[in-house]
């Protein structure tokens, strides 16, 4: 009896719930549309990029899955420890992918927005979300990974110099570099109009990166409107995924 009561019970509600849902997931995306545009397209642009509007309104209409890359990736060389990560705009990553492998992450910007925006749709029990110009006010600690994602070609090369000497201070001898940036465009037009330099290639970059740290390896992925490049960086060569000496690798 108990059974035939809740498959009725199941046959009512479940079409119901399907028919709230589409509606719900229908108006979330055009909200997040209209935010998109109205960010994107008046000025001036924000330093940092709501992610919520790929998780509810671009990923589902563009089928595009270069956003949610750069958490995969990143995570894939995360050690359990101390993590720090760089830029973190509005701090998506560091909730769900770099906070669920690091014992503690603290994720700083030197945008007061994207902090407010971190620590309103992001903060976890393990994330500090921290205020500072990674230029001149870094934080302080010794960190076994940190990650500089969709940020380095905020940074003239002078600038960047300067943060990988920082990075190197505060990473431990075994700790690993992991980021992401994307190539320079064909016609040599700047992505985004806050980059300061872009790199012309993943050899561009390997070289920059190698004078740096001992080990570097970087990878690429295409799409049409953007090529990525994907690099991990240590003097720990069994840090670096994918190497003969990384642990979690298959013979």
């Amino acid at each position: 009896m108990k059974k035939r009561i809740k498959r009725i019970i199941k046959k009512v509600l479940e079409p119901i719930i399907q028919i709230e849902c589409t509606v719900l997931s229908f108006l979330t995306s055009k909200v997040f549309e209209q935010l998109k545009w109205v960010q994107w397209k008046l000025e001036p642009q924000p330093e940092h990029f709501d992610h919520r509007i790929d998780l509810y309104y671009q990923w589902i209409s563009t089928r595009n899955p270069l956003w949610i890359e750069r958490g995969v990736f990143g995570r894939l060389s995360l050690q359990n420890g101390k993590t720090l990560e760089l830029a973190c705009g509005d701090g998506f990553n560091a909730r769900n992918f770099y906070s669920t492998k690091s014992q503690s992450v603290i994720a700083c910007d030197f945008d007061p927005k994207a902090i407010q925006t971190a620590i309103s749709n992001n903060l976890s029990e393990n994330i500090q979300f921290v205020l500072a110009d990674i230029r001149t006010d870094m934080p302080a600690g010794c960190f076994d990974n940190i990650i500089w994602d969709a940020a380095i070609e905020h940074f003239t090369i002078e600038e960047s110099k300067d943060i990988l000497i920082g990075i190197k201070k505060r990473l431990k001898p075994n700790g690993i570099l992991c980021g992401y940036t994307m190539v320079q465009r064909v016609d040599q037009k700047k992505s985004l109009s806050h980059h300061e330099y872009e790199f012309k290639n993943k050899e561009d970059l390997h070289k920059f990166i190698s004078l740096f740290f001992k080990y570097v390896h970087i990878f690429e992925t295409e799409y049409p409107e953007r090529h990525n490049l994907y690099f991990f960086a240590s003097d720990d060569i069994g840090k670096i995924p994918f190497s003969e000496s990384w642990p979690h690798r298959v013979y």
